[in-house]
């Protein structure tokens, strides 16, 4: 079985899926499950490659490859993203399904990791073009997804009204309104409130709760965000509702600083007129790579994976680092900050709020039972407070690094439920 597998992990064998296997050995020594449990999640349950056809506005046909990874379905039916983006591949979405295994089994939601995607350029890409392929993607992966069997959300190049296509072609099938098949869908088809603001918001959280155990004042904090899109855009806009003063934020096109605090309303209105960051006036411009160098006191990765490696790891110049993207930290990187004794907020905790509210949106749509505004804020905080002391009292008592315990918890949530379940047949 171990040789059937080697080669099978040949089939996604990427420097991320490489990542994803490695951060879960490392937790390995601390998590006390059977070897034949861990040797069966270390490797997706489900791999599905497909060919999407899709017709372009000039008439001419293309076939895109396309994905569905789904790691594990012990918990209830798997959960995870779609992204469009001309690197996809079958390891990507692997790695990313691993997480969100880990990420669901820490906050004690009964749902397994899943990721897919197709590999395109979409900004190339009409919008009736990117209807098209969403549409036909959607039915070529009905066998393998479902409300009760893999619940798909936004990621990368995908939005809500991407899910609202998905939900509508899935519908159109079932001959009936099925509003949870996806979440991250617009409000008016059984979307959740705060379910966009979902992710940055918890960053924030998870960021104010290490603050009180270090006896730090969030208000007193000088902070570095890498990414100004959904997830860092507000992750921003809740540090400064705390009293924290952003510096510097990014984009594709770069980064801006200022050290005595940016105005994003201006910067906002900046980047829906223009579409990026790009020669934003009121502020210096500094490349991607010197955002992630600039001294602060806590600096947030939202951005894209393996963003901070080896090669710049020393240079960091934070007293916290909180990764709100999947992902954006390598191993070689994590070791550096265990030696320099910078603390990494890791990703399957820090940047678990959108995964927590689109259960909630679920469980909302199944009962056709709406929540408002406070209260979804609310269970989300009670979440992640109850997730952040599970981490932090394990990190303590086992003396390992918060990825570490974050990992082991989750590991051991998922073993537990393994093991009593047992083998079939």
């Amino acid at each position: 079985m171990a040789l059937d597998l080697e080669h099978a992990a040949l089939e996604w064998d990427t420097p991320l899926f490489e990542m994803a296997l490695a951060q879960f050995e490392q937790a390995l020594g601390h998590a006390d499950i059977e070897d034949f449990v861990a040797e069966r999640l270390r490797y997706p349950e489900r791999a599905v490659m497909l060919s999407v056809p899709v017709r372009l506005d000039d008439g001419s046909l293309r076939v895109l490859p396309g994905y569905r990874v789904q790691h594990s379905t012990v918990l209830g039916p798997t959960k995870g993203g779609l992204r469009y983006d001309p690197h996809v591949s079958l390891g990507e979405c692997a790695a990313l399904a691993m997480w969100m295994t880990w990420k669901c089994a820490l906050l004690k939601i009964p749902y397994g990791g899943a990721k897919g995607g197709i590999r395109c350029n979409p900004r190339e890409m009409s919008l009736d073009e990117l209807q098209r392929m969403t549409r036909r993607y959607t039915i070529e992966l009905r066998p393998v997804i479902g409300p009760e069997e893999d619940i798909p959300a936004p990621d990368m190049a995908t939005n809500a009204q991407t899910m609202a296509w998905i939900m509508d072609t899935y519908s159109m099938v079932e001959g009936h309104a099925v509003p949870e098949i996806v979440t991250g869908k617009p409000i008016s088809i059984g979307g959740s409130v705060f379910r966009q603001e979902a992710t940055g918001a918890g960053v924030v959280m998870v960021i104010e709760g290490a603050c009180d155990r270090f006896g730090w004042k969030l208000s007193e904090q000088r902070c570095v965000v890498q990414g100004f899109g959904n997830v860092g855009g507000v992750a921003a806009k809740e540090l400064v509702a705390h009293g924290a003063t952003v510096m510097a934020v990014s984009d594709i096109s770069g980064g801006v600083f200022s050290e005595g605090g940016l105005d994003l309303a201006e910067l906002e209105s900046w980047v829906e007129k223009h579409g990026s960051l790009d020669g934003y006036p009121e502020a210096e411009h500094v490349s991607n790579a010197e955002v992630l160098e600039l001294p602060c006191d806590i600096l947030v990765l939202a951005a894209l994976e393996d963003q901070v490696t080896g090669e710049n790891a020393g240079r960091i110049d934070a007293k916290m680092i909180a990764e709100g993207a999947n992902g954006p930290t390598t191993i070689e990187a994590d070791a550096i900050f265990l030696e320099r004794g910078i603390p990494v907020l890791p990703d399957i905790l820090t940047n678990a709020g959108g995964v927590t509210v689109s259960y909630f949106e679920w469980v909302q749509d199944l009962g056709r039972l709406f929540w408002g505004h406070d209260e979804i804020r609310m269970k989300l905080a009670e979440k992640l407070a109850d997730a952040f002391d599970r981490v932090w009292h394990l990190s303590e008592q086992l003396a390992i690094t918060p990825r570490q315990a974050a990992l082991v918890a989750a590991i051991r949530e998922v073993a537990g439920a393994m093991t009593a379940r047992g083998i079939y047949p």
